[in-house]
């Protein structure tokens, strides 16, 4: 984690509060040394800008390693119908691939 990133992070957040991709690169930022603070970036892109593709992969990552499956399972979901909706099969292959991954190894608790 990246201190001076994340503050510049939430500058560039301060500057251009309408996107989504600076709110999304601070997420990520959070997201392998506090996982818990990366969460609230991600519902903020869930809310505000639930168009966003990127968000889904990750936030539905970080709550399956939250112990929040469900949840989890909703995000790559949506995920999909929004890559599908988007004519992006890449991202929708991707977001199909880790919802069956996480499937079967939630099958193997």
């Amino acid at each position: 984690m990246n201190n001076d990133r994340i503050q510049q992070l939430i500058r560039f957040i301060q500057e251009e509060p309408g996107d989504p991709f600076n709110v999304y690169a601070l997420a990520m930022e959070y997201i392998n040394g506090n996982p818990e603070q990366a969460k609230p970036y991600f519902e903020q892109l869930l809310t505000d800008h639930p168009d966003y593709l990127p968000t889904y992969y990750h936030a539905a990552a970080l709550y399956a390693d939250l112990g929040d499956p469900d949840t989890a399972v909703q995000l790559y979901e949506k995920g999909i119908l929004l890559a599908r909706a988007q004519n992006n099969p890449k991202t929708e292959l991707e977001l199909q691939r880790a919802l069956q991954s996480f499937e079967e190894d939630r099958n193997d608790w």
